[in-house]
């Protein structure tokens, strides 16, 4: 009887769980929470089926379903992998998944980078559309002072090569069983990657220009501040794995987590490589830089 239930393939196969149709209610709740939210900060109002949902606490709802879900289902993950269920398929599977969602993600900048370069390459159109006039297809807009790109963004730049050097550090030593050289690596990541952010907030708080005084800003903002956005998560994730790498969590075998994570960091590396030749260099070429 016992033989008749003994698992003789390499597939997981996983116990009912909550966590796709909790995430699945917590994505729509922060969709109209979001909408709610920034009719809020408007002063509008936003009536569904007879309620006013302008209000920034559907948001946060939504998203505090969502952090508890992830929390979950990659602590059941996590769980999984420890139990052995994590063979040699899943373990491939689990790394095409990661594949494809930073595929989506380099889609995800695409669009922000198709977005710069059709305002600096169509200037009149462009322009025309936003609160500063035309003045015969010159980019950036007339009266736009632009940051130094041989200053803080390429502070920033080294900042980044340096993580990812010490995140490839980390899973070297990680594959050679150093445990030590594993936690230096990644508290370096992660200390770098703090650092980046500290330096963009710096960068942004002493902008020359603003979000919605021109298109250079409104393109810039977005591009960059998605980038640091993910910087963010990516530091956070960095540090989950180096807390599981402080507890013993990784084995040179099995190690998906920091795998994805160091992935991901890279990834990150690369676009930021794309928005300080494409936005910075490129993008401010021939503008006033302020000092």
């Amino acid at each position: 009887m016992a033989e008749a239930h003994q698992k003789n393939h390499d597939y997981h196969i996983i116990d009912p769980s909550p966590w796709p149709l909790l995430a699945s209610i917590g994505a729509f709740i922060i969709t109209f929470g979001g909408v709610g939210y920034m009719r809020y900060l408007h002063g509008g109002q936003f009536n569904l089926f007879g309620v006013n949902l302008a209000t920034p606490w559907l948001f946060y709802m939504g998203l505090a379903i969502i952090l508890y879900t992830m929390i979950g289902w990659w602590s059941d993950t996590i769980k999984e992998g420890r139990e052995g269920h994590h063979t040699r398929v899943v373990s491939l599977h689990l790394r095409y998944g990661m594949i494809m969602f930073i595929a989506s993600e380099v889609m995800f900048f695409v669009a922000w980078f198709w977005a710069f370069f059709d305002a600096s390459l169509f200037t009149n159109e462009a322009i025309q559309a936003s609160r500063v006039q035309a003045t015969g297809g010159q980019w950036p807009p007339q009266g736009i002072e632009v940051l130094d790109p041989w200053h803080l963004p390429l502070y920033n730049t080294v900042i980044l090569l340096l993580s990812g050097t010490c995140v490839t550090w980390a899973h070297h030593a990680l594959l050679h069983n150093d445990r030590k050289g594993l936690v230096t690596g990644l508290a370096l990541t992660v200390a770098l990657g703090i650092l980046f952010s500290f330096v963009q907030a710096y960068e942004y708080a002493h902008a020359p220009f603003e979000f919605s005084n021109s298109i250079y800003g409104a393109t810039f903002f977005m591009a960059t501040g998605f980038h640091g956005f993910h910087v963010l998560i990516g530091t956070i994730f960095l540090a989950v794995c180096l807390l599981r790498a402080i507890r013993g969590g990784f084995t040179p075998t099995h190690h998906f987590g920091f795998e994805a994570a160091a992935w991901y960091w890279h990834f990150v590396d690369v676009v930021w490589l794309f928005l300080f030749f494409s936005i910075y260099i490129w993008g401010g070429w021939g503008a006033p830089i302020a000092h």
